[in-house]
This record gives structure tokens, sequence and C-alpha cells, in this order.
């Protein structure tokens, strides 16, 4: 039984595992971006009490661990007598990590432009919503690209944790195959190439972003 498994059954298990990774990342990164983007407009409109609880909600989620949320969502919400699934447990975790840093991001984005925009917008007889949509989005969105999709990577990093409150993506997959098959040199070999080639791209993709924003700004 134990030495059934082939070297493609290895790779394919861990491929089928790789798809929940994936979808993992994108349901965080949608969530996220959904949860981001009325807190932020909150922020912009610089109210004093909302914009204190909205730090407070950033210094919750990005100065605890991950896993310590992951365990509240699991565990904690089970003490009140609700049952959740490891899926939806790990999708609400890491949607709010999420936008904690993207609310950082593009929030710092938006601060990044000539202060002298948001007046001369106001002096053309913009309201803040027609400054925001058509003065201020565009511009900020170009600089906010490059560090969103770096930090995307953050993310599918992130989701490897999952495996903690037994979602089984590629790390719990790969933890699963290796109490089979008791080849963790191989098995965990291509967990690691499984993550490389999920956020190598994203790495680079973000570089050249990078680069291309900075080129075209000194132009």
């Amino acid at each position: 039984m134990m030495t059934t498994f082939t070297d493609w059954d290895i790779i394919r298990n861990l491929l089928l595992a790789a798809r929940w990774t994936v979808a993992l990342s994108l349901v965080a990164f949608f969530g996220g971006t959904l949860v981001t983007l009325p807190l932020l407009l909150i922020r912009l409109l610089r109210r004093r009490w909302p914009n204190r609880l909205i730090r407070a909600y950033i210094e919750l989620f990005q100065g605890t661990p991950l896993l310590m949320q992951l365990f509240l969502a699991f565990f904690g919400v089970a003490l009140f007598g609700i049952d959740v699934s490891p899926w939806t447990a790990a999708s609400l975790a890491l949607t709010f990590y999420t936008s904690a840093f993207l609310l950082d991001i593009w929030y710092g984005s938006v601060l990044a432009l000539p202060k002298g925009q948001w007046e001369a917008s106001r002096c053309l007889g913009l309201s803040f919503s027609q400054t925001l949509c058509r003065v201020v989005a565009p511009q900020a969105l170009r600089i906010a690209i490059a560090p969103t999709v770096g930090f995307a990577v953050q993310v599918i990093k992130g989701t490897a944790l999952a495996s903690i409150i037994g979602f089984v993506e590629l790390t719990k997959a790969g933890t699963m195959l290796n109490n089979v098959t008791y080849q963790p040199f191989k098995v965990f070999g291509l967990v690691a190439l499984g993550y490389f080639l999920l956020c190598w791209p994203l790495s680079r993709y973000s570089q050249h972003l990078e680069k291309k924003f900075n080129a075209a700004h000194h132009h």
C-alpha cells in the first residue's frame, strides 16, 4: 500500500491541492478588495472617529499572526455553536487579513499624489466623488499596482497556514502524502516548487511594474 504511490500520483495529488491554494488566494484577494474599498472611502473623508476605528482594524489584523486569526475564525466561531468549514474559516480570516494590508497600500498610493490635485479639482468645481473617480483614482491605481501584485505573493504564501485548521491545500496535501510515502525530501521539494511556480511570476511582474512606473514617473 505504501509503495503504490508513484511520482506521478504525488504530482497529480499536489496539482489538485494547488487548485485550492489558487482558489483560496483569489477569494482572499477579491474578498479583501470588497472590504477595502468602502473602508478606503471612509478613510479619505477624514472623519475622526471612523478613522480611529479603521486604524484599530488595520493594527489588529496586521499586528497579530495570521495563524492566530485562522484559529479564531475556525475554533473561536465554534464556541458560539456555529459550525464553520475549514474553507469558510480560511476564506474569512484571509479576507480580513488581506484587506488590512490593501487598505494601507491603497491609502498610501492616494497620499503619494501631489496635494495640489485635490485643490485644483476643487477650484474647477469638481465634487469629492468626481475628483476621486476622475483625477485621483486613475493615478493612485498606477502607484498601487506594483505593491498590490507584490502583496499577492504574501497572500499565496499565507494560504499555507490554512493547513493548520485542516484545509487541504498544497502544504496540507504535502503533509498527507509524506505520511503515506515517507519521502519527505521528494514530497516537500515538489510542494516548494509548486509555491515557487505560483509566486515567482507575480514577483517578477511586480518588479517589472515597479520599474515601469518609476521610469514613467521620472519622465
